[in-house]
This record gives C-alpha cells, structure tokens and sequence, in this order.
C-alpha cells in the first residue's frame, strides 16, 4: 500500500470559509466506512481513537448511521452497516483511502498501539514526511500521515487560536466593566415615600442594553418615576440610554435646587424640551426613544405625566377597573422642534399602576405568539395585592413561563401601589 502524497497540496485548515467568499461554500462532510458491526466499530473509534460521535440516528429508510468526528477537523466518518450479500457489503476490510493528520505519527502511533489499535505499517519516513497504516476491527485501512507543510499551518492556526482567545477574553471584560458601569445607572437607592410603595426592575437580554429606569427627587414633596426604551440594542443602545439619563437626572437635580426656576416641577414639558434638545444635539440623526415620565405628589396622590411614545401605563384602581395612560407626544431625540403635552391623574389608596417596556409584551413563545398586554393585564389583577418587589418578580415569571426560550428584548417594568 503506498502513502497519499501530500506535499504543499494538503491544508490542514479546520474550516475553509473565508469571510468575504463571493463562490458557494463546499467542504468535505463525511466519508462513508462501511462495517459488519456498528456497536463494535463505534466502540473502537470512540474509546481506542478517541473520536466522539457527532450523531447516531437512522434514515428514513431505517437504516442506522453513526457518524464520528474526530478530535480536530471538519470531516467526519460515517459507519454504514450494509446487508450482507449487497455491492457495498463487498467492500469491508479493503483500504479505504482516508487520511488522518497527525502532528506526530511516532508517538500517536505509540499512544493508539497501547489502545490495542492494529497497525499494518509502522511509521516510517517519506518524501514529503511521516506515514503509518492502522486498521479498524473490520480491517478497513487508513493513513496516519505528519506532513511539514500542514504542520506550519497547524501551528500558524495556533497561534491564531491563542490571539483570538486573548481578544475574546479581553472583550468579555470589557463587556463585564460595562455592565457593571450600566448596573449603577440604575436606581441605587429608593426615597421612603409616605403614600406610594415602589420598585422598579430591568432584566437585559443581553450583557448591557437601552431599558432604562430611575427614580428622581423632584422637590418639594414629588417624585419622578421615568422609564424609556432606546433605539437599537447592546453596547450602542446602552451608551445612549447613559446619554438620556445623563441629561434627565442633571436637568432635574439643576432646576429643581432653584426654586426661582419652577422647571422640573411645575413645568415637566419644558424638562422633557430641554431633555429632547440635548438627545438631539448629542446622538446621531437616527437615533431616538420612547420615555415615559411620571411625577408624583407624595402629599395629594397626584400623577401628572408625558408619554412621549412610550407603551400606555396601566393603572388597575382598587375597584378593580382598568385605565391606560396613552401616548401624549412623539418620541424623544427625532426632532428639535418638538412639543410635549402633559397629562394629569389622579389616584386613591388601592390604586396599582405599571410601566413597561416592549420587551414584556412582545415576548414570544414557540408558536410565535406574543405575550401581550392583555395577558399582562390579567396577570396585574391575579397579583394586584402583593407588595410591588414581589408584584414584578411574579410578572416577570408569567412573561417567562410563556416565553422560555432565549430572550429577545430587555424586560423591563415599574410597579407602584398607593398605600
């Protein structure tokens, strides 16, 4: 039996695509193997060669078909057990052509003959390099070759590997730095307030996001409880939402520290003005978001807010009837000329109101169904009367249980009960 020649044509590649490939993608998937004993044979790939089985089904036809792969590469073997008398029957225990890399045949050949593995040619040296022969318990033959050009490649692709594998480890971290940065623009605290028990609650689908809440001292006994959905998602969506909360919260600390200028208080558009100029001025064209602003009079229970483009707050009173807060202007960051109205409501003791994001009630399930706000709805009256932490913990739960697959959007909401 003489060795395949290899030389400068072999490419000991683990994948040939190539960003950027304009031609159709084709490689070698598997080689077909056939066997007189499929348990027997996949024990010996397995155990004695150390190859792991990428699949083991049967075709429509009935016929079972193991497929290995071994430890590197992309092709894998497939072991056929063919009827005994068939045409592919005839070809058991002949030479089957196959090729195996090896960094070194000398001592995977000691390894794999420890391992009881047949070899019908021990090492020896060739033109281009190393070669041996083994065989499989059926006596199918197959090469062990080491060629010194592919192991250039293997080498070169390790040191790839390796910087790869540092740049993804440095990302992760930076990843990590960032989500803890964003983890403190949210809400560290939460101001005891005499007539409204609150909480607020952000899951990101990914490592940062642009959900955003916060509670906000307004002064003179009020209260802002603010939550916004950013254009786009991940790291570009999380710098803007730090953007927007940024020039919310300066804007209300400036103007609410001087009463001679009523703003953030007495004047919540014109906050939301100044706000939307800012977003515009520092972001680019296209970017935008929704917000929903609420302040909230901690002495007299009333709720004046602006819906700029944001989902409809839910407000479920005690006697169990349902108002939504709709949209009263359009989105902030779209537009410098930009007006906002105010809308004002207000509430008695036993009122239960939500804010939320779309990432609750466009979650979907395996038929494609969203979970919705009616299903948000009723979800808020089977919970109404737990304390508002545990009121979002059980919403949170009802979105997961009919979505359980990976998470596509932030989930975010707020939940606040007037005691």
């Amino acid at each position: 039996m003489s060795s395949p020649a290899l030389g400068h044509r072999h490419k000991a590649y683990r994948c040939s695509f190539y960003p950027g490939r304009q031609d159709l993608y084709v490689r070698l998937g598997s080689v077909t193997v056939f066997v007189r004993d499929q348990e027997r044979s996949l024990r010996f790939y397995r155990d004695q060669l150390g190859f792991e089985v990428a699949s083991d089904a049967r075709a429509p036809s009935g016929e079972r078909q193991v497929v290995l792969a071994p430890p590197d590469g992309t092709a894998m073997l497939t072991l056929i057990a063919p009827r005994r008398g068939s045409a592919e029957y005839n070809f058991i225990g002949h030479p089957t052509r196959v090729a195996f890399l090896t960094e070194s045949v000398s001592r995977k050949y000691e390894e794999w003959q420890k391992r009881g593995v047949v070899f019908c040619q021990v090492p020896q040296m060739e033109d281009w390099g190393m070669s041996a022969v083994f065989e499989d318990p059926d006596g199918n033959s197959f090469f062990l070759v080491e060629d010194e050009v592919a192991l250039e490649e293997i080498e070169e692709h390790r040191r790839e590997h390796i910087a790869r594998h540092e740049t993804e480890q440095m990302e992760a971290l930076e990843l990590e730095n960032a989500r803890e940065a964003q983890a403190r623009l949210f809400p560290q605290t939460q101001p005891e307030l005499a007539t409204l028990e609150y909480s607020g609650i952000c899951i990101q689908a990914r490592t940062v996001g642009g959900d955003y809440y916060d509670f906000i001292e307004l002064g003179k006994g009020r209260f802002g409880l603010v939550i916004g959905d950013i254009s786009g998602k991940g790291t570009a969506a999380a710098l803007l939402m730090a953007n927007l909360q940024a020039h919310l919260r300066n804007l209300c600390s400036t103007y609410s520290s001087r009463p001679y200028v009523p703003f953030a208080v007495d004047q919540p558009q014109r906050l939301l003005q100044a706000v939307n100029r800012l977003f515009c001025d520092n972001t680019a064209s296209r970017a935008f978001a929704s917000l929903f602003f609420a302040e909230y009079d901690d002495t007299t229970r009333r709720l004046r807010y602006a819906n700029c483009g944001h989902l409809p707050a839910l407000i479920l009173r005690r006697d169990n009837q349902l108002e939504a807060l709709n949209s009263t202007s359009t989105v902030v960051g779209l537009f410098k000329e930009w007006e906002c109205s105010v809308g004002e409501f207000q509430l008695a003791c036993g009122d239960t109101f939500v804010f939320y994001t779309d990432g609750v009630t466009e979650s979907f399930n395996e038929a494609d169904e969203q979970f919705g706000e009616e299903r948000l709805i009723e979800a808020l009256r089977r919970h109404r009367e737990l304390p508002s932490p545990v009121l979002l913990r059980m919403l949170v739960d009802e979105v997961r249980r009919f979505s359980p697959q990976k998470q596509h959007d932030d989930i975010t909401l707020i939940a606040a009960k007037c005691r």
